[in-house]
């Protein structure tokens, strides 16, 4: 029996895709998962679901783009629906999703297929990867999952999955091209489709990162590093560099049962975003920015703030500004923000600057991205009560 299964993981170990292939789809074929842009056995998959599920599960898991996906399927059902859609529309529906780029991107990319190829999403992977927001990862998922096309996808579950399989120890991010050469070893002529999902499906409920579950795995009979008991600890990673801490503040300003908020720059992190007002987030690490409780301040106390500077020259208008104890905090990809976060109010229907007055509870419907859906909860308690509402 142990000299079977050698043989077996001697000619996976060989390329041989195929040993590989048949158990998988088997298993596939009784365990799918349910996921709401997912055709059904015997139907043929809707490109524009594909497109708009794989942009949204960029780095987001598949339980947060549900509800997501559902809405923009129905506001927008068809592509060319998409692209005649107002920017701010698209943003507003987005938001709470994370790494805003992607919308915009979302966006642009519905206009070019729908003026530049009549609305139909080309199949091949060369032709996908021109299109706007669509990296070698999404064409190839769009081109085999949509299409049919005997192409090769390799996102994190099945980065898992292959680097166990072939017990490859080098780190990740190193290791990435040799995954994509032996998952490529894998793919099937047919069902490259189905392939692709069995092998997402294979990472996100068996082969998960801690604690796999191999005695339920339809190759484990296949896999190197079940073999060399190394399944735990693959794939490796190298050391994480620290990440640095920004600082600023924001100036939550009410008139009556309205809130002035403004837009992000179109271009940048958060970019066509709305906002509430603040200074620059900076790289300094003031050791003594924290304040008293109580403290109020105005405009020209000179007070320090989490960056270090004085923030009330970036505040919308002179008031006196109460500090919220507390800060907000926020993690981005590169660096982590922490926020003061002030409040006034005023009767003033004017602002200086750039802005806009809105109802309090229409704020939900606004494009605020999750870190500043925590500075109105920071500010203002019964905001979470408001963006439940969504």
């Amino acid at each position: 029996m142990a000299a079977k299964s050698r043989n077996l993981r001697e000619k996976t170990s060989k390329n041989n895709g195929k040993a590989v292939a048949a158990p998988l789809l088997a298993w596939y074929d009784g365990h799918a998962r349910v996921l709401p842009w997912r055709a059904r056995k015997g139907e043929r998959a809707d490109p524009y679901a594909v497109w708009l599920s794989e942009i949204m599960l960029q780095q987001t898991t598949v339980a947060t783009v549900g509800p997501y996906f559902m809405r923009f399927l129905k506001r927008w059902p068809t592509v060319e629906a998409l692209a005649a859609a107002p920017q701010e529309e698209v943003m507003k529906e987005w938001a709470g999703l994370g790494y805003y780029s992607r919308a915009r991107n979302l966006h642009a990319c519905a206009k070019t297929v729908s003026s530049d190829h009549g609305g139909k999403f080309p199949d091949t992977v060369e032709e996908l990867g021109n299109l706007p927001g669509i990296g070698p990862y999404t064409a190839a998922a769009i081109s085999a999952i949509a299409f049919g096309r005997n192409a090769t996808v390799v996102d994190g579950n099945v980065e898992r999955v292959v680097a166990r399989l072939f017990d490859l120890r080098t780190p990740l991010p190193q290791v990435k091209p040799e995954i994509r050469e032996k998952a490529a070893t894998l793919t099937p002529e047919k069902r490259a489709g189905d392939f692709a999902q069995a092998m997402m499906d294979l990472g996100a409920t068996v082969c998960t990162p801690k604690n796999p579950a191999c005695n339920r795995c339809p190759i484990n009979d296949l896999c190197d590093a079940r073999a060399a008991g190394t399944q735990s600890v693959l794939p490796a990673r190298a050391p994480k560099k620290p990440k640095p801490t920004r600082r600023g503040a924001c100036f939550w300003l009410t008139r009556g049962n309205e809130v002035w908020l403004r837009r992000r720059p179109q271009k940048g992190l958060l970019g066509g975003m709305m906002e509430v007002p603040g200074t620059p987030w900076d790289r300094r690490e003031a050791a003594d920015c924290h304040r008293t409780v109580n403290e109020t301040s105005q405009m020209d106390s000179g007070a320090p703030a989490r960056g270090g500077d004085n923030p009330f020259g970036h505040a919308p208008l002179d008031a006196t500004w109460k500090l919220v104890p507390g800060f907000v905090s926020h993690t981005f990809t590169h660096f982590h923000l922490e926020l003061d976060v002030y409040v006034a109010a005023t009767r003033r229907k004017l602002v200086p600057g750039e802005g806009m007055w809105v109802p309090l509870d229409e704020i939900a419907g606004e494009a605020l991205p999750t870190v500043m859906r925590k500075v109105a909860a920071h500010a203002m308690p019964d905001a979470g009560s408001l963006f439940a509402k969504r």
